[in-house]
């Protein structure tokens, strides 16, 4: 009997929860089996944290890998990064007796019942053993530990890319030369040890924002030269569709084609995590309703109220605040300027707009020098915007639409202010 689709929530999914990515799945199991490091890319919300947790339980299943999910968002520095890998290697036991040794010293107050101390305590006697001067050393150790499992140990490392833009920019945005150095030794020695642990630790890297565009910031684009990159795509329409009548027979409703569809074309770039929002919300609305048959109508109210209104707000923000925190203030505020533009302008930056933008810029008196290259590179990468003969276009539907309601109402296309 096939299980039943539930609804994926907020957080990362697999087992039950998880829906198609097969291909992907596939693609991402032949490359562990041939011991090749991969670096995970996509746009926001497409799932990449589902798929590497849905592989690694997949594997731990099948018995042939050991597997340790380590996440960096909240490191900042690379002593926080090497504690955080430790702790997480806690389940390979083989791995978890090395790092116990190394850390002897700072494991003794809770050695004889370690299983019993909370994860985070754990963590905090680690990092008292990790210092500025010593972290390399000290994660040598750690990955020479995770070599020496019975297994190989597949190590996916979420929001790498995080700790390298907060390493690399510091509090206020800034490449220095200083900062460049820090991160420029970060993902030398990770690449030192990925390379010298090859087929015994395969390293998986994701994140929710790219780590190219970071690197490219900085003139560090060769330390990714090792990661094979592999992207994921937004769903088909017809596999959105099929997700959300595998949904619809979970709860009971009646989704017909046209309805499906209308929810596809409204979302235009079926993002995974978008579909199943979508599908939550007109679930809700069906409750209210007190039906459980949904139209058309049903999905433009929905679209219009819950993910346009204020309840899409929280999430849709999260797009803002992670091109913030990449780029910086003035690339930033040139940022929301482009794609302001493109929202209004029918969803297209067309080419002579570009042109208008880099002339303002580069008759301003302001001290950071904004290079529109290096921004449309970030914006195009991380999946706001495509290319086309005339420009660039909104990839997704529902993105041009909330930034539209959300910065375009006192908003004057550049071709349109006084010279």
């Amino acid at each position: 009997m096939t299980a039943q689709l539930i609804k994926a929530g907020a957080n990362w999914v697999d087992g039950a929860r998880f829906f198609d990515r097969e291909a992907e799945l596939e693609e991402l199991r032949e490359r562990v089996r041939n011991g090749a490091h991969t670096l995970l890319t996509a746009q926001r919300r497409m799932g990449k944290t589902s798929l590497v947790r849905e592989l690694l339980r997949q594997l731990e299943d099948e018995g042939s890998f050991a597997t340790v999910f380590v996440d960096l968002e909240a490191a900042n520095d690379p002593a926080d990064a090497v504690a955080e890998i430790a702790i997480r290697a806690k389940p390979v036991q083989t791995a978890w007796r090395r790092i116990g040794s190394f850390f002897a010293n700072h494991l003794r107050d809770v050695r004889d019942h370690i299983d019993e101390v909370a994860v985070s305590e754990i963590k905090v006697k680690l990092r008292a053993g990790i210092d500025a001067g010593n972290w390399q050393h000290q994660g040598d150790q750690v990955f020479a530990a995770l070599a020496s499992s019975e297994r190989p140990v597949v190590l996916a490392i979420d929001e790498l890319p995080i700790l390298v833009n907060r390493l690399l920019k510091g509090a206020d945005y800034r490449v220095t030369a200083e900062r460049t150095t820090a991160t420029d030794e970060l993902l030398a020695w990770l690449r030192k040890n990925a390379q010298e642990h090859r087929g015994a630790v395969i390293l998986i890297l994701s994140g929710s924002v790219g780590l190219e565009p970071v690197l490219r910031q900085a003139g560090l684009s060769a330390h990714a030269n090792i990661y094979s990159p592999l992207e994921l795509h937004p769903w088909s329409h017809d596999t959105s569709s099929r997700c959300l009548a595998a949904l619809a027979r979970t709860y009971d409703l009646d989704l017909s084609e046209d309805v499906r569809s209308e929810i596809c074309r409204r979302l235009r770039c079926c993002v995974p995590h978008h579909v199943q929002q979508f599908f939550d919300y007109l679930h809700q609305h069906l409750r209210r309703k007190g039906t459980t048959t949904a139209t058309t109508d049903d999905v433009h109210q929905v679209y219009e109220r819950d993910f346009l209104g204020v309840r899409g707000q929280v999430d849709l923000e999260h797009y803002e605040g992670r091109l913030r925190m990449v780029l910086g203030v003035a690339d930033y505020t040139t940022a929301l300027a482009l794609l302001t533009e493109a929202a209004v302008n029918d969803g297209l930056l067309t080419h002579q707009a570009i042109r208008s933008y880099r002339d303002a810029l580069a008759s301003s008196d302001a001290d950071d020098a904004v290079a529109i290259e290096n921004i449309l590179y970030s914006l195009e990468h991380d999946g706001y915007l495509q290319r086309r003969a005339d420009g660039y276009e909104f990839v997704s539907g529902l993105l041009q639409d909330w930034w539209r309601a959300r910065h375009g109402q006192y908003f004057t296309p550049i071709e349109d202010r006084p010279i």
